[in-house]
């Protein structure tokens, strides 16, 4: 089958990539790209763990077409690791035990992050939930990650 140009920015840089007409934004983000932090869990868009940020908003991108990215902003974790709010997230990651296994946690810390940023303030534990529950976590029972994006929160608020 042919494969497509395609050309967007992924974490700031502008990229290009040839892929084919079923290739999954997923798989040209780990296996083209060198993504690590994109994980696949279910593969059907149900589990979250593959969020990445297209144009801002989360999406899963087990279930969006690569050839969709044209034109795009993709930010994955890996191109939010040197900002300084999504520094605190990850430190309070980690003073919380919020992470057990890590196989959610860079989409946890995506969505936390962008939560964080767009909340006018330090958001509820029920607004945390919320803006967390597309993303399935199978070890850590949620309290320690809502407990860590609140306290982020309280930092990069300040």
């Amino acid at each position: 089958m042919d494969r497509i140009r395609i050309s967007f920015r992924l974490n700031g840089v502008e990229r290009e990539a040839f892929v084919s007409p079923e290739e999954r934004l997923l798989d040209m983000l780990r296996d083209d790209m060198g993504m690590k932090s994109v994980k696949e869990g279910c593969g059907t868009g149900d589990c979250g763990t593959c969020t990445v940020l297209v144009n801002g908003k989360p999406v899963l991108s087990c279930i969006m077409p690569a050839f969709q990215a044209r034109g795009k902003e993709i930010t994955t974790l890996e191109g939010l690791n040197e900002d300084s709010a999504m520094k605190v997230i990850q430190d309070k990651f980690r003073e919380y035990h919020a992470a057990q296994c890590g196989f959610c946690t860079p989409a946890m810390e995506i969505v936390g992050y962008k939560l964080i940023k767009e909340s006018d303030g330090v958001p509820s534990k029920e607004e945390v939930k919320e803006g967390i529950s597309g993303v399935l976590c199978r070890c850590t029972g949620y309290y320690d990650i809502v407990d860590a994006l609140r306290s982020a929160a309280e930092v990069i608020k300040k």
